[in-house]
């Protein structure tokens, strides 16, 4: 149900490391919780995120939600398409609808968060 190849976090964010760049997005349980994604607020470029600290929010039409950085690094890129289009969260939330990369300084914390079977069971839980 969940992809294989992301990390998650308890707070409902994923991410994709490749080459020691982290593409950070929000589940597809969360924009579902959510619903219709209405605005984003991204960090700058340059911006130092820390693991477990908010980097932005997340503005549907049932509530704002703090984004909640799974990793510690510097914020490399941010998806300038989400500006006008924030509904590509909703879209394509695994896909085209991907929040910041980072480029991470301690890639031991992605021991701290689960798999998909593991993410899973948590969302399950809930």
């Amino acid at each position: 149900m969940y992809p294989d190849d992301v990390k998650y976090t308890e707070s409902h964010e994923w991410v994709r490391v490749a080459d020691g760049l982290a593409t950070i997005g929000i589940t597809d349980y969360a924009q579902e919780e959510l619903g219709d994604i209405v605005n984003v607020e991204l960090p700058e470029p340059g911006t130092v995120v820390r693991a477990h600290e908010a980097f932005g929010s997340v503005d549907s039409v049932k509530a704002v939600s703090d984004l909640l950085s799974p990793v510690t690094g510097e914020v490399v890129e941010v998806n300038e398409d989400l500006e006008g289009s924030p509904e590509l969260i909703n879209q394509e939330p695994y896909g085209t609808g991907w929040l910041i990369i980072v480029r991470m300084d301690d890639t031991s914390e992605l021991n701290e968060l689960m798999d998909s079977e593991a993410y899973e069971r948590f969302v399950e839980a809930e």
